[in-house]
């Protein structure tokens, strides 16, 4: 039993005595990202219901949301103990799931609380999960990430691939307000596996954290994150490839609309073919960041996580320029979607690894929100306009391409320069 166990923990890029920290960091993605995938075919469904041609605004509203969320997250990022942060946060989306239960169940068909909660699903989607990664990457030194946060990362693909089925087999029986009570539930376990994960840091703690200790507030101004990112070069980078990534699934999302709704016309049809792409995506996913991540980011360095996927997305975009088919569309939307949860995601995590407590949680959620929602209401507007003047989706898809060729080449200069500050020369 004991050399079975060994081989596992080998196995799994994992060493001694972080078995429990592996467990409670796969709980806190499982938890949180079941209850989100289970309402997201739900959202996406709202989305197309309200017109394709409308998709734009409801970005620009999820924008101006995000927006409206950064000094209010600055503030209480401020002011509390640091491992109180993600508590209060989670705390207040409950009551959050938990008022639109209860809207729902009055007026389940009201168009504008369809709306509102397509907005604040997409709000509370990257908040959360920014928030999740901001524990991670502040409890975990950089050479630990490397080796865990793929396998970390397979906890959100497992929620991703359960919380669909879950959706579809209870959506029946429960309705939506049920759907929304289960997933505040979910987010209170998610909740408590990050507690247990926080004490278990206090336990085994790492050198630096002698010097900044989560009991201590990190202070500063509720907008200290913004003007954190316009100050450095790294932060700006990633910033502007969180910004092209978000272009190069906000041209994929607004292309999918559009081929669904003209190749499938039913609204059930419709939310099973999103489920079902949700289910392939994730599955793809989970194989990947088990068996590939970790060694690859130990191997080969986190510049190849950032720079395969948007290589293979330029190339995805010139295939759809030539056949832009459903078939092809699945194909590109899945390869991109689970290289992103797989490769990007965990990598993009590295990345702020080896900055400071106070960026690894305001300047990330800076960027993880208004940034990313920021490019998401630009591109949209931007994808609108192409589709307005030539309804010529291949000029669409070339773009696309080009923008995603950008996107590789800063994933690659962001490498180097985690690389660099992770291991800075001796004089």
């Amino acid at each position: 039993m004991q050399a079975w166990r060994r081989r596992l923990v080998q196995g799994l890029n994992m060493q001694p005595g972080e078995g429990p920290a592996v467990i409670a960091g796969l709980l806190l993605f499982y938890l949180l990202f079941t209850g989100y995938f289970m309402l997201r075919p739900v959202r996406e469904t709202m989305g197309v219901a309200g017109g394709v041609d409308n998709l734009q605004w409801l970005f620009t509203g999820t924008f101006i949301a995000t927006l409206a969320c950064l000094p209010l997250f600055g503030w209480l990022a401020s002011r509390v103990q640091r491992r109180h942060i993600l508590p209060w946060t989670y705390g207040f989306f409950v009551s959050n799931l938990l008022m639109f239960a209860a809207l729902f169940a009055g007026n389940s068909d009201n168009l504008w609380t369809a709306r509102a909660f397509y907005v604040w699903l997409s709000v509370f989607n990257l908040l959360t999960i920014s928030l999740a990664w901001s524990v991670l990457a502040d409890l975990f030194s950089t050479a630990q990430g490397k080796r865990l946060f793929g396998l970390l990362a397979a906890g959100a693909s497992l929620g991703g691939l359960s919380g669909p089925i879950l959706g579809t087999l209870l959506v029946a029986p429960l309705g939506h307000c049920g759907l929304l009570i289960l997933a505040a539930a979910l987010l209170l376990g998610s909740m408590g596996a990050a507690l247990f994960l926080q004490r278990w840091r206090v336990r085994h703690p790492l050198p630096q954290q002698a010097e900044s200790p989560g009991s201590r507030p990190l202070g500063g101004n509720p907008f200290t994150g913004a003007t954190a990112v316009l100050r450095s070069p790294y932060l700006l980078g990633i910033a502007l490839f969180v910004v092209l990534l978000a272009s190069v699934s906000t041209f994929l999302y607004f292309e999918q609309a559009r081929i669904v709704s003209e190749t499938f016309t039913d609204r059930t049809r419709q939310t099973q073919v999103f489920g079902l792409i949700d289910t392939v995506v994730q599955a793809l996913a989970i194989l990947t960041q088990v068996l590939l991540t970790g060694r690859l980011a130990r191997r080969l360095g986190v510049g190849v996580l950032l720079v395969a996927v948007p290589l293979v997305m330029a190339a995805g975009f010139l295939w759809l320029a030539l056949a832009p088919v459903f078939a092809v569309f699945v194909v590109v939307m899945v390869v991109r979607r689970a290289g992103e949860y797989a490769l990007v995601r965990p990598g993009r995590e590295m990345l702020f690894t080896v900055l400071s407590a106070e960026d690894k949680y305001k300047a990330k959620n800076f960027i993880d929100t208004v940034i990313y929602r920021g490019g998401d209401a630009l591109s949209g507007w931007l994808k609108r306009a192409l589709d307005v003047m030539g309804e010529h989706p291949q000029l669409a898809m070339l773009i696309g391409a080009i923008i995603a060729v950008g996107w590789a080449v800063t994933g690659g200069w962001l490498g180097r320069q985690q690389a660099r500050m992770d291991n800075p020369p001796h004089d």
